[in-house]
């Protein structure tokens, strides 16, 4: 297994990603990273590069469209074994994504706000984050999957021992991963069915 190269942090949830990504510095991975994210990371001395800057392409529609991007799904979905994805990768300038940490938009914490409303609702509906989740968990094979902070400690060890994780390790962090996205849309699906049609302000004066 070739050693992790490169990492793509994007999180709601920033605590401990500081000294995470300070080790990954340390190991030589390059961090991408996205908006607060990226912030934290640079404020913390920790070389950063944007996702923007990665991919030639702006963040764009106040942030609903940051990381889905062909050069980082590609990166993050090809097969390192498949000499077909391999010359479609090099055709295309696609770099290897070794590693992705994503946690989701906070839509349970939104909601639970009284005053929420339903555009405030659809606002905190994550998909690069998901999207991003649910393609790491599917290449687990050559993808390691972060969702937990708590798993930052084993994934250091893992890395500095051998230069990777062990392919049981990403297994049940891809595990996670779908744990993780189908109570995000159940949740979803189940405050939305709670929404009066009829009588909300949203679908007044269509």
């Amino acid at each position: 297994m070739a050693k992790i190269e490169r990492a793509l942090i994007s999180l709601t949830d920033k605590s401990g990603i500081e000294g995470f990504a300070a080790e990954l510095a340390k190991l030589g991975i390059e961090i991408l990273s996205t908006g607060g994210t990226a912030k934290k990371i640079r404020e913390a001395g920790v070389a950063v590069k944007d996702v923007s800057e990665f991919t030639g392409f702006p963040e764009m529609l106040d942030g609903r469209v940051k990381t889905l991007h062909p050069k980082v799904h590609g990166g993050i979905l090809n097969q390192r074994a498949n000499d077909t994805h391999q010359k479609q990768c090099a055709e295309h300038g696609l770099l290897n994504i070794d590693l992705v940490a994503v946690n989701l938009y906070a839509f349970e914490k939104t909601v639970a706000n009284p005053d929420c409303t339903l555009g405030d609702a659809i606002e905190n509906i994550d998909i690069g984050g998901p999207t991003l989740l649910r393609a790491s968990a599917k290449n687990f094979n050559d993808v390691t999957v972060i969702v937990d902070p708590a798993d930052y400690p084993q994934v250091l060890k893992e890395i500095k021992e051998s230069g990777n994780t062990t392919l049981k390790t990403r297994f049940i962090l891809a595990r996670k991963v779908f744990e993780l996205t189908s109570a995000y849309d159940t949740a979803i699906a189940k405050w939305l069915a709670g929404v009066d049609v009829d009588s909300n302000d949203y679908f007044k004066g269509e």
